[in-house]
C-alpha cells in the first residue's frame, strides 16, 4: 500500500476507533455512578499505556531472536516477526490511533467525572477540574514514561506475548 493509501486507511481507522471509544465511554458513563466512571477512566488510561508500550517495543525490536524462536516453533514468534516488519504502521496504530484516542477520551471522561463530583459535593468546579485533570495527566504521563522504560528493557518478552495473543485470534479465524 502506498503512503497515500496508508494515510487514508489510518485516518479512517482513527475516526472509527474514536467513535467506538466515545460510544463506549458515553454508554458506560450515561447513568453510571462514581465507581463505574472511575473504572472507565482507569481503563482508558491503561489502554493508552499498554498500546504505547507495544508501539515502543515494536520499534525497538530486532527480528533475529524471533527467527530463532520461530525455527523452534515457539508460538507467537512468526506474528512478532510480522509486527517488526511493519513496525512503522504498528507503531502508528498503537501510539497514534489507540494511544492518542485513549488520551482524548480519558480527558473527556475526566471532565465528566469532575463535573459530577463538583455537583454532588457542592465543590468548586474549577478546583475539582484541576485536581481530576492533574491526576489523570500525571497517571497517563507517568504510566507512559514507566511503560517506555519497560518496553525498551523487555522488548522481546513483550512482543512475544503480543505475538502469542495475535496467534490465538488468528487460529480461531482459520
Amino acid at each position: 500500500m502506498n503512503n497515500k493509501g496508508w494515510i487514508a486507511k489510518i485516518t479512517c481507522t482513527s475516526i472509527a476507533t474514536s467513535v467506538v471509544f466515545t460510544l463506549v465511554s458515553s454508554r458506560a458513563l450515561g447513568g453510571a455512578g462514581y465507581a463505574a466512571a472511575f473504572i472507565a477512566l482507569v481503563v482508558f488510561i491503561l489502554l493508552g499505556i499498554v498500546f504505547d508500550i507495544i508501539g515502543v517495543a515494536v520499534t525497538s525490536a530486532s527480528e533475529a531472536p524471533f527467527h530463532s524462536m520461530a525455527a523452534h516453533k515457539e508460538r507467537g514468534a512468526q506474528e512478532a516477526i510480522r509486527l517488526i516488519k511493519s513496525a512503522g504502521k504498528v507503531s502508528s496504530v498503537c501510539n497514534d490511533v489507540v494511544g492518542d484516542i485513549s488520551g482524548i477520551v480519558s480527558g473527556t471522561t475526566a471532565a465528566l467525572v469532575a463535573a459530577r463530583l463538583s455537583q454532588s459535593f457542592s465543590a468548586s468546579e474549577i478546583i475539582t477540574q484541576l485536581i481530576v485533570s492533574g491526576a489523570v495527566t500525571g497517571a497517563t504521563i507517568g504510566g507512559k514514561a514507566a511503560g517506555k522504560l519497560l518496553a525498551m528493557s523487555r522488548t522481546n518478552a513483550i512482543l512475544l506475548r503480543v505475538g502469542r495473543l495475535i496467534s490465538i485470534f488468528s487460529r480461531t479465524g482459520k
